[in-house]
């Protein structure tokens, strides 16, 4: 793996969609950290709502490099912020701290973690009481205490530890019948191959559904040991990082065994999946599933929730099955916002955050999986013939994939983000544009299932690209068109 060459300056300190990222020892630094950290358990303290008598603040972490001694570290921060830190005994999926947070009646919860983002990076993502994200005005409010320059001094002691992971297991088995699903997995001859990406989501769903499942061969685990460097790429369930599991589901169906994949990102809160064939579903389609499991099957209650940028399907779906659709921007704080407010069926974003009204409102990538399980062996066919008969149902297939493209410098994204400001294209690849819509970036409409979005990232200078179409060959003819649209500007 060649990296990038290290940025000279460290990036001014900022919250994105979720949380405060960077470069490992460029950005996030001891020196750096502590101060937010202490800034963020200040906010904790400062927001907790009146009855909430706790002082303690939930520490998590996740496999990269120098995050469990980095958590270790901003326990001494909280500490000087006059609060009491617990600090997870292991590396945990994040929403095991959101989890712990609920259930231990703590102000919130800090988790050193980069998610998805390539291994040199690091940081660090705040949690409320309520169990999920903080939204964007706690964020500001952490940002101006540090600009305001108060002084926490970091107090050493001894760091009370716990089980973060066995509670969270308990809980899920609470919500889901785990053992019914292995059975149902053995009938129906099913086998599920599991792909953490060396994350801290490891482990976790054969442990939930239990060694029976394992010795059956109904669930198996693949790159399941830590690697900082996960194995070249960032730890993001995108299809070019998975040919190790896309490899391995195509031989199990070959051998007679039709298997379905599921990945998890680096900190266990996205979730994607391979169907039997080998073809990559993103939650552009998983999405779909649980909507129509969940309103259908289960007969649960709610509205659902998709961000701007995702698929078209979801809202055929769910409008299909009488449930109301709000679009958002992409970020889950906005879902996780509604959430809160009132009674949500699914909510979910195209990167693979997904979250359910009868559970927390965060992110849950390995209770997602197990409601993908329950999916495939209610309906009892393999992921892909189910997806093919869903899409079936709601006019036909359409094809989706995200292009990243890495800008030269500031100024090339400022001139790019003033001519879509000022003069959005009114064709796209030959298309006229029917409608731009600015919910979050720009999202040209060219007709039904058929649109393409720019929209800049909030962690890393990338471009984003989405484009969904009615076959392969014209989303790639309308990425290449996108992606000439920007190198030129």
């Amino acid at each position: 793996m060649v990296s990038a060459p290290l940025p000279l300056d460290a990036a001014p300190i900022s919250f994105g969609t979720d949380g405060w990222r960077g470069i490992l020892g460029v950005d996030i630094t001891v020196e750096r950290l502590l101060p937010v950290a202490a800034a963020a358990a200040r906010e904790l303290a400062a927001s907790a709502p009146a009855e909430l008598r706790s002082r303690e603040v939930v520490i998590g972490y996740d496999r990269r490099f120098l995050a469990p001694e980095l958590a270790e570290a901003i326990c001494a921060a909280v500490r000087g912020a006059e609060l009491e830190p617990v600090l997870a005994d292991t590396p945990t999926p994040t929403p095991t701290s959101s989890w712990a947070v609920v259930e231990r009646g703590a102000l919130g919860a800090l988790v050193i973690t980069a998610s998805h983002n390539p291994p040199e990076w690091l940081g660090l993502k705040i949690k409320g009481p309520f169990g999920g994200s903080v939204e964007g005005d706690f964020t500001q409010r952490v940002e101006t205490r540090l600009a305001a320059g108060g002084i926490t001094v970091p107090r050493s002691a001894d760091t009370p530890r716990f089980d973060a992971l066995g509670p969270y297991l308990a809980g899920l088995r609470a919500k889901v019948d785990t053992d019914a699903l292995a059975a149902g997995l053995e009938r129906l001859g099913l086998s599920v191959i599991v792909d953490p990406m060396h994350g801290s989501a490891a482990g976790v769903l054969p442990a939930l559904l239990g060694p029976q499942a394992l010795a059956s061969g109904a669930i198996q685990e693949i790159r399941s040991q830590r690697d900082p460097l996960f194995g070249g790429h960032p730890p993001e369930p995108l299809a070019p990082y998975l040919q190790e599991l896309i490899a391995a589901v195509r031989a199990s169906t070959a051998a007679g065994k039709p298997a379905m994949g599921i990945v998890f990102d680096g900190d266990g809160d996205r979730i994607a999946a391979v169907d039997e064939l080998g073809r990559f579903c993103s939650t552009q389609l998983l999405m779909p599933l649980f909507i129509d499991h969940l309103a259908r099957a289960r007969q649960l209650p709610g509205l659902v929730i998709k961000t701007v940028s995702g698929s078209d399907l979801m809202r055929q779906v769910a409008e299909g099955l009488g449930r109301t659709v709000l679009e958002k921007p992409v970020g889950f704080k906005y879902i996780a916002a509604e959430m809160l407010a009132g009674e949500v069926l699914v909510g979910g974003e195209e990167s693979g955050g997904v979250g359910f009204g009868m559970h927390l409102p965060e992110r849950d990538a390995p209770f997602a999986a197990l409601l993908l399980i329950e999916a495939l062996v209610e309906g009892g066919v393999p992921l892909g013939q189910r997806l093919d008969a869903l899409q079936q149902r709601c006019g036909g297939a359409a094809a989706y994939d995200r292009l990243d493209l890495r800008l030269p410098d500031m100024a090339a994204r400022g001139r790019l983000e003033a001519l879509l400001a000022a003069q959005p294209p009114a064709e796209v690849a030959g298309v006229p544009v029917q409608e731009v819509i600015r919910t979050d970036g720009v999202k040209l409409r060219l007709g039904p299932s058929h649109w393409l979005m720019l929209r800049f990232s909030g962690t890393e200078p990338l471009l984003r690209l989405y484009c969904e179409a009615p076959t392969p060959e014209r989303v790639a003819c309308v990425l290449a068109w996108a992606q000439q649209l920007a190198e030129q500007v």
